[in-house]
């Protein structure tokens, strides 16, 4: 069976057509969403099957869309159409069963069974066999600067098949459509489809054997890289070093204002910085990560926005958030952190109830109901003066009485209608 057949057979169309769906994802160029894909293939999978075969199928345009950065700045994607993925889909399955048993074991991304959590683990055995002088490889522009003829010739040193690599190549010149015109793609392979992360693993797999073939020690997730030395001396070498390797073999461009020899505190890889307790080095969230997680609680919870929603869907967003926030960095020390974020969270959510509460005679006669529900024995009078204190919302809610009645554990309380809400310190303990 030649390649192409095996990524057009029946079974491997099927689950790339189950893989699109779980996805999700928005629509492209065309505007078809995914609901449309079994009945889309069931009519046109023959005609589909037929013009990849004869070399004559034309991807169509991927969408350019933008999304925000950790360090503030955007980062493009490129969303091929519903029908277009299945088939990059189709092929990225293929092309995995026969390159991922040759990449590096130093190489976690976008992989099956590795993960950012497992290229950390790594570099903290790095760090506690003494190579602290970290060399922060930055490539810039990766994913739109990859070259389209030195990539097919990586992928034809195991694949010989012209037909998948035509197509291939087609996916990789579709062109780009933002503000509705069309501009070619003569260099790169656009984020958002599936087959960009197969593609760039390929790519940057010379990259891995060079680095392995030298001994020295690496961990590489997707384009960030960094590399393991023991002392200052040997970093700035093998820096330099690399660094010409890259743009004279693969013709990468790497960022010589971001690139960077530092010790692993001053270091940031994958979100993670690390620091040294006693003889052992541990992970924790970089300040950056930190305070990404408090703006975007911030914008859920912004007094106009969140009072004027019910609090059940409120509370859905934010545990959310915090949930995967701490699912990420949970093997991060961060108990002090997650204290401190825990406590301004809930104070956050208690002028936003007090705020939908509004009028004093609500306040006073919700907060005594939660008073003789769980016999707190405050005075009519002092619920009576909280009720109607003339402090703005913000003063109001940082009343003892308030902090007292809306506590953890009553904010954490699930009712028919609405999730209770996550307690971040308890959630972190539970899950490290």
């Amino acid at each position: 069976m030649e390649l192409i057949e095996e990524i057009l057979s029946q079974n491997n169309l099927k689950e790339a057509i189950r893989r699109v769906q779980i996805n999700k994802g928005a629509p492209g160029v065309d505007k078809r969403t995914i609901d449309e894909l079994d009945s889309y293939f069931k009519k046109h999978q023959t005609e589909i099957k037929d013009s990849i075969i004869k070399m004559k199928y034309h991807p169509q345009a991927v969408r350019r869309v933008y999304i925000p950065k950790a360090n503030g700045k955007k980062r493009p994607l490129g969303i091929p159409t519903v029908v277009d993925r299945v088939i990059q889909q189709a092929i990225a399955q293929v092309l995995m069963k026969i390159y991922d048993p040759h990449f590096s074991n130093y190489s976690y991304g976008f992989r099956p069974k590795r993960s950012a959590h497992d290229a950390i683990e790594q570099v903290l055995e790095y760090l506690d066999s003494g190579y602290q002088w970290v060399i922060d490889l930055d490539i810039e522009k990766y994913f739109d600067t990859v070259n389209h003829d030195k990539l097919i010739s990586t992928l034809r040193e195991r694949i010989n098949d012209k037909t998948t690599l035509h197509i291939i190549r087609a996916f990789l010149k579709a062109g780009i459509m933002e503000d509705g015109l069309v501009k070619p793609n003569k260099l790169g392979v656009p984020q958002g489809g599936p087959l960009s992360p197969i593609l760039s693993n390929i790519y940057l797999d010379k990259f891995d054997k060079e680095l392995e073939q030298r001994g020295l020690h690496f961990v590489r997730y997707a384009d960030d890289c960094n590399i393991f030395v023991k002392s200052e001396k040997s970093a700035n070498r093998v820096m330099k070093s690399v660094s010409s390797w890259l743009e004279r073999k693969l013709f990468l461009k790497v960022n010589a204002t971001k690139t960077k020899v530092v010790r692993p505190t001053k270091s940031n890889f994958l979100g993670f910085t690390f620091f040294k307790i006693g003889e052992n080095w541990q992970c924790k969230p970089g300040n950056d990560r930190k305070v990404k997680l408090y703006d975007k609680i911030k914008m859920l919870l912004s007094r106009r926005r969140a009072a004027a929603l019910p609090l059940s869907l409120v509370f859905t967003k934010v545990n959310q958030v915090v949930r995967g926030w701490i699912n990420y960095f949970r093997i991060g020390g961060m108990k002090g952190f997650m204290t401190q974020f825990g406590q301004w969270l809930r104070h956050k959510i208690r002028v936003v109830i007090i705020k939908q509460w509004k009028r004093p005679k609500r306040i006073y006669t919700n907060l005594m109901r939660i008073n003789k529900a769980l016999k707190c024995n405050f005075s009519d009078e002092d619920i009576h003066k909280t009720a109607n204190t003339r402090l703005g919302w913000y003063k109001r809610s940082t009343g003892h009485i308030i902090n007292f009645l809306l506590s953890p554990k009553v904010l954490g309380i699930k009712k028919a209608d609405r999730l209770g809400l996550i307690d971040p310190l308890n959630y972190y303990l539970t899950r490290k």
